[in-house]
This record gives structure tokens, sequence and C-alpha cells, in this order.
């Protein structure tokens, strides 16, 4: 059990890498059910358990496949459009 914790808490350290800007112990809980679910046999490895659920992302709950959506960035301007003439 104590592993299942340690590769959890792991896996919400790499959630934070570049995606939701939800706190760790947010992420944990939208995402734990889910890594033990559909990715224990990558348990303890934190690479493999994010791979994994990266791999099954349409099988996540809505909650945890928001810690995987990177944040939206600034709009960017469109393009200026090329004068015709």
């Amino acid at each position: 059990m104590i592993r299942y914790f340690i590769a959890l808490t792991g896996l919400t350290f790499a959630l934070t890498q570049g995606a939701s800007a939800a706190t760790r112990e947010q992420q944990k809980q939208a995402c734990q059910g889910d890594a033990i679910r559909l990715c224990t046999l990558a348990i303890p490895n934190e690479a493999k358990i994010t791979a994994c659920m990266k791999k099954k992302i349409d099988q996540l709950s809505p909650k945890c496949r928001a810690m995987f959506t990177p944040l939206p960035q600034g709009k960017k301007a469109p393009a200026p459009k090329p004068k015709q003439g």
C-alpha cells in the first residue's frame, strides 16, 4: 500500500509539469482511482504510470483527464493577410 502512495505522489508531480494548475492534492484525488484501475502494472514506476495514463486518456475520468490537458496559452493574434494589389 505504501508503494501505491509513493507512486501516486510521484504521479501528481508528473502531472504538475506543464499541465493543469490544480494542486497536488486535487490531482491525486482526480487520478488516484484511474491510476489503480487502469495502470496497476505500472505502479510504482512514475514514468510508466504517466505514460500509461496518457495512452489511455480516453478511458480516464473527466476530472483526471483534465489534469492532462495543458493550460491554454494566450490567444495569438491572427497573422496579417497579405496585401493584394
